[in-house]
């Protein structure tokens, strides 16, 4: 662990450096792939020694599954090797080595590397094989026209500002920003066809670093005082259970699981300022004309602990569209838009493989899968009769926000237990309350089914996202995400398809 914060520490003064002196104005694309590709590898060689040769391993055999397998079957092929690989990583770290131990080994980053493998599958599979009627919005904007060099695959998976915490980020994002095209804006008339390509001056990501830093020290603080003093496992203690009323219960429930997520804090929002601090992760200005340095954010810190105040996480979705989004995005395009059925149940049972072999993992996913159901009923079935009057709307949010904190912390309980024993005591404890009380849900209210075709895919897109969509838009100012003048041009067209459907 200490080995992983030297080595991110080092890589935000790399970033800076990288930016500073291997601009892309200065410096060809190649030399920035070859750079940030070496000094990744030397960062997760120094943090994870030989184990590191894992990454190389997973990255190589699945570029070569890409090219013997082509575009038509690879997706799948690079999807099952990958995967399969970081199970058969996670079996042997857990059931051999180090059981239960909250440990920062390899299996973190081979956890990313696989997002990024599975996802430029698709999204290639997507470009040079489905037709393009075929694919939904998002699809078509993602979509790769042209198979990867070798260096530029490496890169991307392997780079210096991602390889040890991430976040995942599209690979027309990340070759966008290695090829200095972030900042080359395109200007569109309302009906979409009519677009002038001009340059921005290359805005300064100094202000949105400080903001992250500070968001990091105020994380490792919190983590290093409070976290100790609130554990998650005194859920479980045998005379608090014995002693404490189900409202104070309840009450440590929330402060204990609320207390232990300040170090993904700390990881994520660093991991976030270091791709800024290269420059990468500019999505483009708000309506006062500030930068906005989002793009590849983790997390919304402010949404996810108060978000009843701001109209958001008051529901289950809610919560999850704001906490790890990458994740949840990526879970989105490889899972849920092309599931045949079931597509939430597949999408959490994925998410639990993903995560590890942990029993309590696969508790937490598939309460999840309870929970986010039995939400999805209640906010279809009742939410319409409080949205006319604004107190009633009010009322409606604080108790959902209420709700929806109670649940999470339920749910993630075995998460952060990870063992079937102290799972099924704490649940038991509770006498499994909400889970019964979800099924009760289920049975009670009908649950509208999602609406296939492009609905389907607009609904499951996060509300932030959608919001921060129109907002481009109607600005008329996006950033370019594509590897050619045929792929920029078809990104406005794109983007507006989506705006107007």
């Amino acid at each position: 662990q200490v080995n992983f914060v030297v080595c991110q520490l080092f890589a935000l003064l790399a970033a800076i450096w990288f930016r500073t002196y291997l601009h892309s104005s200065k410096t060809s694309p190649f030399i920035r792939h070859v750079v940030a590709t070496l000094l990744g590898l030397y960062l997760a060689l120094f943090c994870f020694g030989w184990y590191a040769l894992h990454f190389v391993i997973q990255s190589g055999i699945s570029y070569y599954i890409m090219i013997i397998i082509g575009v038509e079957n690879m997706h799948k092929y690079c999807f099952v090797f990958a995967l399969g690989y970081l199970t058969v990583c996670q079996i042997t770290r857990v059931y051999i080595f180090d059981y239960g131990q909250y440990s920062a080994d390899f299996s973190g980053p081979m956890m990313i590397i696989t997002q990024k493998i599975t996802s430029l599958a698709f999204e290639i599979h997507d470009g040079m094989f489905r037709k393009n009627e075929d694919l939904t919005p998002s699809q078509r904007c993602l979509a790769v026209r042209r198979m990867p060099s070798l260096l530029e695959y490496l890169s991307y998976n392997c780079n210096f500002m991602g390889i040890l915490a991430g976040p995942l980020c599209s690979y027309k994002d990340y070759i966008t920003f290695i090829e200095g095209r972030s900042y080359q804006l395109q200007q569109s008339e309302a009906n979409g066809k009519e677009e002038t390509k001009y340059e921005q001056t290359d805005p300064s990501p100094n202000i949105a670093v400080a903001q992250k830093l500070l968001i990091c020290g105020l994380s490792l603080l919190f983590h290093m005082t409070i976290t100790k003093t609130l554990p998650v496992e005194y859920n479980i203690d045998d005379n608090f259970r014995a002693t404490a009323s189900w409202p104070v219960r309840f009450f440590y429930l929330y402060v204990s699981l609320m207390a232990a997520r300040p170090k993904y804090y700390f990881a994520w929002t660093l991991a976030d300022a270091i791709n800024n601090a290269a420059g990468f992760g500019f999505r483009g200005y708000d309506k006062n004309g500030g930068t906005r340095w989002d793009l590849i954010s983790n997390l919304r810190i402010q949404q996810i602990e108060f978000g009843f105040t701001l109209q958001f996480s008051t529901s289950f979705k809610m919560f999850l569209d704001n906490w790890n989004i990458q994740t949840a995005l990526w879970l989105k395009r490889v899972c849920y838009e092309r599931a045949t059925f079931s597509p939430t149940i597949q999408t959490f049972i994925l998410s639990a493989i993903w995560h590890g072999v942990y029993p309590g993992y696969y508790l937490t996913f598939l309460t999840g899968v309870l929970m986010t159901l039995a939400a999805r009923a209640i906010r279809n079935n009742i939410r319409h009769y409080f949205v006319e009057s604004p107190a009633a709307k009010l009322c409606y949010d604080i108790i959902t926000w209420m709700a929806t904190q109670v649940a999470i912390s339920y749910t993630v309980v075995p998460f952060v237990l990870l063992s079937v024993k102290p799972s099924f005591t704490f649940y038991s404890s509770c006498y499994f309350c909400l889970h019964i009380v979800s099924i009760l849900v289920l049975l009670v209210f009908p649950l509208k089914r999602t609406q296939k075709g492009s609905k389907k895919h607009e609904s499951i897109q996060p509300v932030w996202s959608k919001k921060l969509e129109e907002e481009n838009l109607l600005q008329k100012n996006s950033y370019s995400t594509t590897n050619n003048s045929f792929s920029q041009k078809q990104e406005i067209t794109c983007r507006y398809q989506a705006l107007k459907q």
